[in-house]
């Protein structure tokens, strides 16, 4: 049955609506980052760029590197744009946009974010790298998709038990990256994380500014928990949200952090933009 158009927005050149792509627009590997101006400063890596689009917060160029097409898309700040971006990306790949049906034949996408976060840990020092091994949304995306078989479930479990936040109406979602994809992207250099994903940048991460918390212990609650000798990471606003759709639509994603602050000691990095930029550097040697 044909996909309604309500539910598969289009714009009048046949383009999916907030992404404003075709199909052949994408290439197979995508990189995701969260700032529309951080996308430039991937694809100057690229031998070559053949597409440059962009609506809204959703830039998007499209080129190649060491004979490899490679997509970079900017998603914004949040996994609200995050269910936006893959969901339309997938659209445009298993989706017969003309007749509006789902195609027989699944695409895979490799889906990498590269992306900032703060660390949770005193001993994981600013311009590090993580890979988040395993993302936990605290945002609530993921609850309103059938997602529970594929969840890290022991996790979760374990970690609501430990915050005992059910009273505030949060309660974790999670799920692993793609180990394979995953192994393309390991170095000596890489530290393997448990990254939160939060609903938002200040109290939603423990900041204050004027506005009163309710997690008074928000820190110290996530810095005190361990499952099998792991504790968390990190923090930020999109790993969460990329790794739950990416599983349930069948692609492969990972997500690369260069940690810029560390929220148990105060610290941010005095080379922002280069941290971020030797991050860009590595993903995409790897991934070429």
């Amino acid at each position: 049955m044909p996909i309604a158009e309500s539910e598969l927005i289009l714009n009048a050149d046949g383009s999916i609506y907030h992404l404003n792509l075709l199909p052949e627009d994408v290439a197979d590997t995508i990189i995701t980052v969260g700032d529309p101006d951080r996308v430039p400063d991937v694809s100057k890596y690229f031998d070559s760029v053949e597409l440059k689009k962009g609506k809204r917060e959703f830039i998007t160029h499209t080129g190649v590197l060491n004979g490899k097409r490679i997509t970079v898309i900017s998603t914004g700040i949040g996994t609200d744009n995050i269910d936006i971006v893959i969901n339309e990306l997938d659209a445009l790949v298993n989706v017969d946009l003309i007749s509006r049906k789902v195609k027989p034949t699944k695409k895979n996408l490799n889906i990498v974010r590269i992306g900032t976060s703060g660390a949770l840990q005193k001993d994981i020092p600013v311009d590090s790298i993580i890979l988040s091994k395993t993302a936990i949304g605290l945002d609530g995306l993921l609850h309103f998709y059938q997602s529970q078989n594929t969840q890290n479930t022991a996790l979760v479990e374990a970690l609501s038990k430990h915050l005992n936040w059910g009273r505030y109406k949060i309660h974790p979602y999670g799920f692993n990256c793609d180990e394979n994809l995953a192994q393309t992207l390991m170095g000596n250099h890489i530290r393997l994380g448990i990254t939160i994903t939060n609903a938002g940048f200040y109290s939603p991460q423990g900041r204050q500014i004027r506005l009163e918390p309710n997690l008074t212990d928000f820190h110290k609650k996530l810095q005190s928990f361990v499952l099998e000798d792991e504790k968390l990471t990190n923090l930020e606003m999109e790993t969460a949200g990329i790794y739950g759709l990416s599983k349930l639509l069948g692609h492969k994603a990972v997500s690369m952090n260069a940690i810029l602050a560390n929220r148990a000691t105060g610290a941010f990095s005095k080379e922002p933009s280069k941290t971020v930029d030797s991050l860009i550097k590595y993903c995409l040697q790897q991934l070429t």
